[in-house]
């Protein structure tokens, strides 16, 4: 996520139901006040400010219902799929690296031009070739 500059973290405002449902996430256990923090670029301390206004312990008497499936958790989980997918580019990267490698040696080896073939283009697929044909 890219990094805000304070002027564009000045000026942003967040719903008083976003705010509500991040607290409601602090308090069941779906997630941690850290990871709003990093995730949302948000102070710890605006933070804490919302628990104070929209805590279960301001507000007795409005009980709020939990979602299952809190959109923190799927960001945290997005994050982990990106880094696991970059670690597999990164794998295939150097496979394809390690090949190109054993063409290039194949090639000075074998005195065989490789890639010149491997990357010749493919026919009109016909399978025909035009032949002349003579008029008597």
């Amino acid at each position: 996520m890219e990094k805000l500059t304070n002027e564009e973290r000045r000026r942003r405002r967040f719903s008083e139901s976003f705010k509500r449902k991040k607290v409601q996430e602090i308090e069941s256990g779906q997630t941690k006040i850290p990871d709003i923090c990093r995730i949302y670029q948000v102070s710890r301390s605006n933070v804490d400010k919302w628990r104070q206004k929209y805590g279960s312990m301001q507000q007795k008497k409005e009980r709020l219902i939990i979602e299952s499936d809190s959109d923190t958790l799927k960001v945290i989980e997005l994050q982990k799929q990106v880094a696991e997918l970059e670690r597999i580019i990164g794998q295939k990267q150097i496979e394809i690296d390690f090949k190109d490698k054993m063409i290039d040696l194949a090639e000075e080896v074998y005195h065989v031009d490789i890639k010149k073939k491997f990357c010749t283009q493919p026919s009109n697929g016909s399978g025909t070739t035009e032949t002349n044909t003579h008029t008597h």
